[in-house]
């Protein structure tokens, strides 16, 4: 089918068609309702003998059309059969009842110009098609041309049976086409009428970026937790197994710090997996800080075999609660980074100090111990990144002279 054939005749053309001969359909009540207002004014018993009655009833009936769009399933339903018959994107549509006086508004304008639109092309529908049948087989049928009322008619002229047909398809072809029209404004109109206001959108807006926001925290929180205590809990085994048979008090430290670690890291877990479930785990399983677990942190990672140093000139009890939270998880990427590319025996050296109402936190390590993001991975660094610059701080990360350096600056104050 070609292209005009598509837009007058293709299925979302008569899918628009099908909603506007139900406009139609609902707007019979409301024309009858208008007819019943009419007969006082003109003393006509029978409106529907007269076209102009009929249009005036037609007419009167769109306001209390308006009216009725009021009830709340009204937008919904309507929204519903757009999406359906219309090919128009859910998305933007609003399928909630109409509650402020503006989204009545347009909801009124729409049901008013569905019904408007759908009874012109529904009252076109049955009358057009049978007129232009007549007229196309009128050469054929002399009963067809007979006039009856003795006037003079083109049809009684040879040209003017031979353009019967041809009158009759065009009328057919101007139905297809008024309808195809009326059917792409509706669905144009939908989403404007029909769909949530701007302080509707606005808010799906931000509740989606807050989603989004909370998603990343826990995908952070995960990557951390979890990453540092398989690459911590595989060190340590691995120390462990070379060294059972002639140091088994050093395999004790390394599996009581497996135990640690894997227990630590569960209950940690489960206050992640709490917030997906939205209970209350995470009020029973704080998030670790750099007051309460940074001994425990290091003295994990040292029974691997790391050896790491550490040089604390803050005062972590001091620090707000959030400043503690994400320098936790700092130190913990950056020892995990150099767990996963220096192995057991990697020498590191931690720096946490204050100055200038800033906790900045420096982990250094060879070179060779930490390549920053790896093929398919690389997710810790980007995280600290962004823990420190939700703060209002910054990090930064990169070797130089055969050291791997990682550098974090986290303010006191602030944005924090």
């Amino acid at each position: 089918m070609t292209e005009p054939g598509r837009t007058l005749f293709g299925r979302r053309a008569r899918l628009r068609w099908i909603h506007l001969i139900l406009g139609g359909a609902l707007a019979m009540p409301y024309v009858l309702a208008g007819s019943v207002l009419v007969v006082p004014f003109t003393g006509v018993d029978d409106v529907f003998a007269s076209l102009p009655l009929q249009l005036g009833s037609f007419a009167l009936g769109l306001p209390i059309a308006a009216l009725t769009s009021l009830f709340p399933p009204t937008r919904p339903l309507e929204a519903g059969v757009v999406r359906w018959l219309c090919g128009v994107e859910a998305d933007r549509l609003a399928y909630g009842p109409a509650r402020t006086k503006g989204e009545k508004g347009r909801t009124a304008a729409w049901f008013t110009l569905h019904l408007g639109a759908g009874g012109i092309i529904a009252g076109m529908s049955l009358a057009v098609p049978p007129f232009a049948a007549a007229l196309v087989l009128m050469p054929f049928v002399p009963a067809l041309h007979d006039n009856r009322l003795g006037l003079h008619s083109p049809f009684d002229q040879a040209w003017g049976l031979a353009l019967a047909p041809v009158a009759g398809v065009a009328m057919l072809l101007a139905l297809a086409g008024c309808a195809a029209g009326c059917g792409a404004l509706l669905a144009r109109w939908a989403p404007a009428l029909l769909g949530p206001s701007p302080e509707a959108r606005v808010a799906a807006a931000e509740a989606r970026a807050a989603d989004l926001a909370v998603r990343n925290r826990l995908a952070r929180e995960l990557h951390d937790s979890v990453g540092h205590a398989l690459s911590a809990v595989g060190l340590q085994a691995s120390a462990a197994r070379r060294v059972l048979d002639t140091d088994p008090e050093f395999a004790r430290e390394a599996l009581a710090a497996i135990e640690d670690t894997v227990r630590r890291t569960v209950g940690e877990l489960d206050a992640v997996l709490g917030v997906l479930r939205e209970c209350d785990a995470p009020g029973d399983a704080p998030a670790p800080t750099l007051a309460a677990d940074l001994d425990g942190l290091l003295r994990r990672t040292r029974a691997g075999g790391a050896r790491v140093t550490a040089s604390v000139a803050a005062e972590p009890e001091a620090l707000p609660p959030p400043v503690s939270r994400e320098a936790y998880r700092i130190v913990q990427e950056g020892l995990s980074n150099a767990l996963r590319h220096g192995g057991a025996a990697v020498a590191v050296a931690l720096r946490i100090d204050v100055v200038d109402d800033q906790l900045r936190i420096t982990v250094e390590n060879p070179l060779g111990a930490a390549r920053g993001p790896r093929p398919g991975g690389g997710h810790g660094l980007r995280g600290i990144a962004d823990r420190a610059r939700l703060l209002g701080g910054a990090a930064e990360a990169g070797g130089a002279d055969g050291v791997w350096r990682l550098h974090a600056r986290l303010p006191l104050k602030g944005p924090a």
